[in-house]
């Protein structure tokens, strides 16, 4: 009996180690000359040639080094945006936004996540380690560029969540625009197991893993705890027919914020779909939003 016993122990451990390394190390990650050939097959990317770049590197949280890439809107502004790219992904995802902004007047800065691109492998925090990484690119950005006049983050899935999060540290930015990001991760892992019609206690022994083998927690990567006291403009965009990170997360992070908001939810578009399928709807919701915000800046 007691050797039964010290087997379920024994493998109760080893699911809850694997299921972590599963949930924090999962999937593969597009190198930059992948993410630019499958970015071109969902829309013209030729723009990117012809744009003026600069790549640097800055020092993010605890001295993990992010690899970044600054893009010169052709015509001079002082305005600054910050995209940042979902999972498995890396800054060459971010150029899908990148040309309704530089259309819109902004430079654009786009960078590899953590453990994504060409920096170091590391685990996926959801948002808690991304976020501090952010907050030390905005630190760079305010003093490498001393022109800027608007400095805004845009977020894409993990990208959303990084920046939402980063606003618990009260960054020196103007706006934010959210697409398709979750609230807590607890909630789509949960939900990506029911889909799979998978039993959701995997979510906890992955949590117990997590605790373990990486010293994080689910109940960590909640960016929409970062939202009770948050005053800088969100527009939260979501597609409608989402099913991995569903509408509602973006619905509670809308109304957690206590700062100007905006929720627009895109017809017919999947998971990180929305420029891609209502590419000028998408750029009207962006470009009211950031006109609100600039008379909500004059106003004050």
């Amino acid at each position: 009996m007691m050797i039964v016993l010290i087997v379920v122990i024994v493998l109760f451990f080893i699911v809850a180690m694997w299921l972590a390394t599963f949930v924090v190390r999962r999937g593969k990650r597009q190198s930059v000359t992948e993410a630019l050939e499958w970015q071109s097959k969902k829309y013209d990317t030729s723009f990117y040639n012809t744009l003026s770049k600069t790549d640097y590197t800055v020092s993010g949280y605890k001295g993990y080094i992010l690899h970044v890439q600054f893009l010169k809107n052709p015509t001079p502004t002082n305005r600054y945006v910050i995209i940042s790219h979902g999972y498995s992904d890396n800054r060459i995802g971010s150029l899908k936004y990148v040309q309704m902004y530089m259309e819109l007047g902004f430079n654009c800065i786009i960078y590899d996540l953590r453990g994504h691109g060409e920096n170091e492998r590391a685990i996926t925090t959801y948002g808690k380690l991304e976020s501090r990484d952010l907050i030390s690119l905005i630190k760079d950005t305010r003093s490498r560029y001393n022109d800027i006049e608007c400095l805004g983050l845009h977020g894409e899935s993990l990208g959303a969540a990084t920046t939402i999060t980063s606003l618990k540290y009260k960054p020196l930015v103007d706006f934010v625009v959210a697409d398709c990001g979750f609230s807590d991760i607890d909630n789509v892992l949960r939900e990506g197991y029911r889909r799979a019609h998978l039993p959701d206690v995997l979510v906890d022994l992955a949590n117990m893993g997590i605790k373990v083998l990486y010293h994080h927690s689910l109940e960590e990567m909640r960016p929409i705890d970062a939202l009770s006291d948050n005053h800088i403009p969100i527009l939260f965009l979501h597609g409608k027919a989402d099913i991995y990170i569903t509408p509602d997360n973006s619905k509670r992070m809308a109304k957690a914020t206590r700062g100007l908001s905006e929720l627009c939810m895109i017809e017919g578009a999947g998971h990180a779909e929305g420029i891609l399928k209502e590419p000028d709807i998408y750029r009207r919701h962006v470009s009211s939003f950031l006109k609100r915000c600039q008379e909500n800046k004059k106003k004050n």
